[in-house]
């Protein structure tokens, strides 16, 4: 079994073709080690190669309504009534340090969802 670093995007490309080729292999066999280690190479590499950014705030809440079955109105106690509600998911009002708060914890959307690199929580708050 020969594993290499992966250092170029060439690696990457091979090493993915070869994680294809032993995908299904039987954990505790030789194809299914290469596998395990090949993933953790592969994912090591995307992590510094193609950071995943977190989702938008709003799709990340649309997409725990989805899950959850929820509706816009089920939003009011963690947004505010109906009009807040309305303008937080059409973008027009940013979420506040109390409804990220309120939405992490009554629907358990991950902090790192609704809180993104830019935002200026502080500013928010006094919106």
């Amino acid at each position: 079994m020969e594993i290499r670093p992966i250092k170029t995007e060439q690696d990457y490309d091979a090493a993915l073709a070869e994680v294809e080729e032993l995908w299904g292999a039987n954990p505790d066999t030789p194809e299914g080690d290469k596998l395990d280690v090949l993933i953790t190479l592969v994912e090591a590499y995307e992590a510094r190669h193609h950071p995943i950014a977190p989702p938008d705030p709003i799709e990340a809440i649309l997409f725990r309504m989805e899950q959850s079955g929820l509706e816009r109105k089920d939003l009011e106690p963690y947004i505010g009534h109906s009009g807040r509600v309305s303008e937080v998911l059409n973008h027009k009002r940013p979420l506040t340090l109390e409804m990220i708060r309120k939405l992490w914890k009554g629907l358990h959307i991950p902090l790192e969802s609704l809180i993104q690199a830019g935002d200026d929580v502080n500013h928010q708050q006094h919106a």
